[in-house]
């Protein structure tokens, strides 16, 4: 694989993490501050629409398996022509509708339509590695560009989210001493106006940085498609038949170090969703840090960009799951940050995070093509098992960061979460810094824990390549 070629291809997949990023750290608390919409209400928006889009992905993996090979191949077909109606539908994702009683209906449907057209993108995208080399050192090379390049995208979304849309959660009455006799009078003085009308400044903003980013979106598959050459399955025999859906989805579920590998990253995703989700929320509300949450934001996608040629080279060298212990190291610091909210303290916290970031994020893309390749082995006779592992996987990690949004965003409306004020109460400030020290640590614990089973060495890496060999 040529430098271009990896290039075209990882900046491909960066558009689908610059709108990920921005609706991560931002969508939650756009729907209670911005558009208004209740706590319970907001709860069941992010997890429908992530619940939706972890169906479609075995109905993607489904007909994507169906699929006939064509001039551009089987895969891009697919990425070409979802890319128009994932950037209108995120478009409308951020528009803030005149009318009021309709807007958790609004923002639910074009949620749920922006996942599900994510999920037909990113299906055939990452089940693209295993087509564009037969090497395992490529694919992983490939691998780290993607990752890298992805986690550059989430800093260019969260980045340009930020900066676009920090005027909108800026209230100069809100940065005042409170008075000292108010019985409760501060908690409940509005810190924003009442967004009634969608071309208020605040509703702009979050247009402007839709618009900007859907931009991006158009780039990026124009890149891919001049960019990526996808190859047909190398080493297939013409009397190979592919596997049917069902029974493939089956075969996967059985498979032992597949199971451990998505078991384990299910709970580090959803540990490092709830970082995301409820870490604006937490500098503005329960840390006293509202005029530096989009400065950390970008500290730590830096630290995690910058991070992942070491992490390359580190499981290079020391191998896949011993690279998975730098995911623990944002636990301490994390649980620090939310018992001593101090501003150096939390712009060091944010540098740990995103190393450990990086790792959970390169790491289950680096170790899934080598359980993919560990399944060909034991099925030698079988093709077009690979959107069924990847469609499968993205759905688990996906329906799990669903669940944890959803419960999430129902533990502030439980508190008492009020959108638009200056000060929420004690029950609030708790839940956000449990919601991001302590529940993120035990997931991430016992992710790590369900890895250290997971039966793949670089020793038998090194015996499927052989044997893979062999079998072409």
């Amino acid at each position: 694989l040529s430098i271009c070629g990896k290039l075209c291809y990882a900046i491909g997949g960066a558009p689908n993490q610059v709108a990920g990023s921005a609706a991560a750290f931002f969508l939650q608390i756009y729907l209670l501050d911005i558009a208004h919409i209740t706590p319970f209400h907001a709860s069941l928006v992010l997890f429908i629409g992530k619940a939706s889009g972890a169906v479609t992905d075995p109905v993607a993996g489904f007909f994507i398996s169906k699929s006939r090979w064509t001039k551009i191949g089987r895969l891009m077909p697919w990425m070409l022509a979802c890319t128009p109606f994932t950037v209108v539908s995120y478009f409308f994702m951020w528009y803030l509708p005149p009318f009021v009683s309709g807007r958790v209906a609004w923002y639910l449907t074009f949620y749920c339509l922006f996942q599900a057209l994510t999920t037909l993108f990113q299906v055939p995208y990452s089940a693209l590695t295993m087509f564009l080399s037969t090497d395992q050192k490529e694919r992983d090379s490939a691998t780290a560009y993607r990752m890298t390049m992805e986690v550059l995208g989430t800093l260019i979304g969260a980045a340009l989210q930020g900066q676009i849309v920090a005027s909108a959660h800026v209230s100069h009455h809100c940065t005042v001493n409170p008075p000292v006799n108010t019985n409760g009078s501060w908690h409940d003085t509005p810190g924003f106006p009442d967004l009634s009308d969608p071309l208020s400044h605040q509703a702009k903003v979050y247009m402007i940085a839709a618009g900007v980013i859907g931009g991006v979106y158009l780039l990026g598959i124009v890149v891919l498609f001049l960019g990526v050459k996808e190859k047909d399955d190398p080493y297939a025999l013409n009397s190979d038949r592919a596997i049917p859906f069902c029974k493939g989805l089956g075969l996967t579920m059985k498979h032992g170090p597949y199971v451990k590998l998505t078991a384990s990253f299910l709970l580090i995703s959803t540990a490092v969703q709830l970082e995301q989700s409820n870490f604006v929320l937490f500098c503005t509300h329960a840390a006293d840090l509202r005029n530096h949450f989009q400065y950390l934001v970008v500290t730590i996608l830096v630290s995690a960009a910058v991070s992942i040629p070491f992490w390359q080279k580190f499981l290079q060298r020391f191998g896949k799951k011993c690279a998975a212990c730098g995911i623990s190291w944002m636990i301490p610091f994390a649980v620090m940050l939310v018992t001593i909210p101090n501003l150096i303290l939390a712009y060091f916290v944010a540098f740990v995070s995103g190393l450990s970031i990086a790792a959970s994020l390169l790491l289950p893309w680096s170790m899934l093509p080598d359980v993919v390749d560990n399944f060909r082995l034991q099925n030698p006779h079988a093709k077009g098992h690979e959107t069924i592992f990847y469609s499968s996987y993205v759905f688990f990690t996906k329906m799990s960061a669903g669940i944890g949004l959803g419960i999430s965003a129902a533990g502030l409306e439980f508190t008492g979460y009020k959108p638009g004020i200056c000060r929420q109460s004690n029950d609030v400030i708790l839940t956000l810094k449990i919601l991001t020290g302590v529940v993120p640590a035990i997931l991430i614990l016992v992710g790590l824990f369900i890895l250290f089973f997971y039966p793949i060495t670089e020793e038998s890496r090194k015996e499927t390549k052989l044997a893979l060999e062999v079998l072409r």
